[in-house]
Parts: C-alpha cells; structure tokens; sequence
C-alpha cells in the first residue's frame, strides 16, 4: 500500500481544516445570548467532554465551557488510575472523531509516524491516547478551564446555577444546560466493601487511588478482583519489584468471553435507548453477571511473572493485623500479606457526590419505574431513568423544574442507552445524540425570537429589475 498521508501533524491538521471548510463547519453561531449565561456547561474535559464540545460546536453552539478538577493534560483516567499498557480497545475503531478521517487516532499517528508503523503497530498504549486527546483537546479549540471542581449545583426553570471552585477562587454560574461528562464514577466512585472499611487503612487501597508502587518492593500483595483493573494493578505490582503477588477471585473462574462485543454494532448503538424497559435491564445485568474479562495481553503481563499466583473461589471471610502485616482467612486457607489493592470497582453511590445532592434529591431512578423480578438489590436499581437526549428526569414532577437542563452523559447513563457515553467504540454516536437534543431544546426554548427573526427577515432574492411587467396578455 503506497504512504500518501500526511508528514506532520501540520499537513494533518491542515487536511482537517480543508474537510470542515468543505463541509462549512462549525455552523455560524445561531443561539441568541442571554446576558451572562452560558449556553453549555460541560462537567469534564477527558474523552467524553471533549467530543461532546466539538458536537455542539459543529452545530453552531459555541457558548460552551467545560470544567475538568484536573490540570491540564492529565483529564481522565489516563494517567492517573488507568494502569493497563495498552488499550483493550482495537485500534481501527474512529472512537471521538465524529465522522472525520483526519480526526481519527490513525490519522494522528501516521502523520508522526508513518503508514508502516501503523500497521506494525498492535494495541494502542495508553499514554499515547492520552497524548492523542491533548491533540484533540487543541485542534478542536476546547475552551477548558483546568483545576476548577464543581461543589454545588441546583436551579430553576430558567437555568442551571452551578457553584465552582478553581484557581481563583469559588465562583458561580449559571447555565442553560449542563453536561455531565465526568467519567466511570460520575455519580459514585470507588467501591470498597463494608468489610474493608472496618480494616485499618495503612494495610490496603483501592485501585483507583494513587499507590505507592515503588513501596512494595520485596512485599506481598493480595489484589482483590477479576477484572482488567485487578490484573492491571497486580501487574504494576510486578514490575516495581513486589516480592509475591495474589490475585484472589470469589468466582469458580474468570469470565473469559466479553459479552459486550457480541453486541457491538450499529444498530445498538443508535437503537438500544428504544428497546423496553425489560430489554434494556436484561442486556446491561446479563452482562454484569456474565462478567468482563481481562485482556488476553494482560494477563499474560501478569503470569510472565514466576511470583506471581492467581487463586479462584478465594474469598477473604476475616483479616487482622499481625504487626506490620495483616493476616487473611480466606476460603482457600489463611494468608499473611504487606498489602492489599481492591480491584472492586466503581459503584453509583451518591452519597460519594456530595455537589450532586439536589440531582439525587429529585431524580427518577430505574427502581422508580422498572426493576427484574428478583433483582431489587442490583446496582443497577439506582442508576438513573433517562429521558430520550440523556436528561434527568423528574421523580416529582413539578418539584425541580430545571432538572431535565442537566444530561448524564457517564456511565451512569448505560442502562438508559447503552454504552455510548465512555467506552471508545460508540462516543461519537452518544456525542451526537446528545448535540443534537441540546440543540433542538435550545431551539424549542428560543422559538419566539426566531419566530422574530423570520418575521423581520427582509434581504431580497429578487431586486425588482429582473424582468418588465406586461401589459396584458
């Protein structure tokens, strides 16, 4: 195959600038203002964030700010918590690019490295799609404000008031709608199992903190899990030098087939939010039980390792110090370790979202309209009933009038319309869907000054001197 790419990101990005002028986007601004009010506030700058920005922005809406707790460059779980070497992810898949070739991640890597590289090239590693998002983030003019946290957030039936905190200082603004596009924990966070928070801390973490790898060096480790997070961190463990590393599964074995790729088209992508309750609930729990997998590579990271010991149907039934080290009963015999990583998770807990209480205070959940028979204690039960653009809706209607202004565009929004708001393979869709609802809502509430705009329009197609007027016939 003849290499007739771009040489640099320059020649690439001037390619992307030729496609949206042959498309003549963005769309002018068409959204009337109101005086200091912004028309979209978006709650994280990572993958989801950013697609949605420039979603809209192609849509002519550009009185946009997203704020990420992050500093600049370092949005998502990339590099932070994220500890895998590579994606999961294959690398053909356009992920944010919403439709445009020269806004893919291959197009952003041949142009620095070439044709052959490319296809040289396996799984994408992970901090190289960090460095690819950075790209994205400046060719797409983001306008992020980094280090700013929301901590609070009500409103009315004119707008959303959302209270930051940043650099400067804390801050309010209001705004006609909000995104929350702030990731796998958006309306949680870690789960930690009630057992372990009776466990003195310095013993264990939880996956998604930071940890001290280079502290483990000679020690024993038990990491709890078996998903890609526990094989992961068990990985990382490895390699900073950890003395024996145990991965404890409860189950009889690991998952081994990701059912969620059985489902992978178009169709669910752009259709799953219409299926029935009954579907919707079936397809998302039958997935949790079924369980997801580690990657093939990853694991294989793991068991290169000589210490390292994989342990099924082990589950910790107590723990207790022992000096320095904290000893284990498990279902598989007693253990002594140096430290434990909880693998266990995310889990929607509003109570770890304290800046979020009047959106748990009036939202509609799923327990409030449907729950499977026999499954009254899923995870799933609190996640909340969207409405058809991804908005909260209403438990009471009447009591929180600007409820539906704000859209969960997280993982709290899978049961309601599937995987398109975080995994790579369905961003763009869930980015335009959601676009596309904001626009027609920001359209719906402005009718009357459009109505006007119509009605005062007045620039001529024809002058008057394109043609004499006969005398008869």
């Amino acid at each position: 195959m003849t290499d007739t790419g771009p040489r640099s990101l320059e020649e690439l990005e001037a390619r992307l600038a030729r496609d949206l002028d042959l498309l003549t986007l963005p769309a002018a601004d068409w959204v009337p203002s109101r005086a200091g009010m912004l028309d979209v506030a978006i709650i994280g700058a990572g993958m989801a964030g950013l697609t949605t920005a420039f979603a809209l922005r192609t849509l002519g809406i550009s009185n946009v700010r997203l704020f990420d707790r992050a500093p600049k460059g370092q949005e998502g779980p990339w590099g932070t918590f994220a500890r895998m070497e590579t994606l999961r992810s294959p690398k053909t898949l356009t992920g944010p690019a919403l439709g445009f070739a020269n806004l893919t991640f291959r197009a952003w890597y041949e142009a620095q490295f070439g044709l052959a590289a490319w296809e040289a090239l396996g799984k994408i590693p992970r901090l190289q799609w960090l460095d690819y998002l950075n790209w994205y983030r400046r060719v797409t003019n983001a306008p992020v404000e980094n280090e700013t946290a929301v901590t609070a957030l009500a409103g009315d039936a004119e707008g959303v008031t959302l209270r930051l905190s940043g650099a400067e200082g804390p801050c309010t603004v209001r705004v006609r709608r909000v995104i929350l596009a702030n990731g796998r924990d958006g309306l949680g966070g870690p789960f930690v199992p009630s057992f372990w928070r009776a466990i003195d801390k310095r013993f264990w973490a939880h996956a998604h903190e930071r940890i001290d790898f280079a502290a483990l060096k000679g020690k024993t480790v038990a990491v709890l899990g078996a998903g890609a997070g526990a094989v992961d961190n068990a990985a990382e463990a490895l390699e900073a030098g950890a003395g024996k590393v145990y991965m404890l599964v409860r189950r009889a074995e690991l998952p081994r087939i990701n059912k969620s790729l059985g489902a992978g088209n178009p169709g669910i992508l752009l259709g799953f939010n219409d299926l029935s309750d009954e579907r919707r609930w079936a397809q998302n729990q039958y997935i949790a039980d079924t369980g997801v997998p580690a990657p093939h590579h990853s694991l294989l990271r793991c068991s290169r390792h000589a210490n390292f010991a994989l342990l099924t149907r082990c589950a910790i039934t107590a723990a207790r110090p022992e000096g320095d080290r904290l000893a284990l009963d498990t279902t598989r015999g007693p253990a002594v370790v140096d430290c434990v990583i909880l693998a266990t998770g995310f889990r929607l807990d509003w109570a770890q979202r304290p800046e979020l209480a009047e959106i748990a205070r009036h939202a509609l959940l799923w327990r409030d309209r449907y729950v499977a028979s026999g499954q009254e204690d899923s995870e799933f039960a609190d996640h909340p009933y969207l409405g058809r653009d991804l908005e909260f809706q209403e438990r009471t209607p009447g009591e929180a009038p600007w409820l539906n202004r704000v859209h969960a565009f997280n993982y709290a929004a899978v049961l309601s319309h599937g995987r398109v708001t975080g995994d790579i393979p369905g961003i763009s869709a869930g980015a335009q869907r959601l676009a596309r609802g904001i626009t027609s809502a920001l359209f719906a509430e402005d009718y009357d000054h459009h109505w006007q705009r119509l009605l005062a329009f007045d620039t001529p197609e024809l002058l008057g001197d394109e043609w004499t007027e006969a005398e008869g016939f």
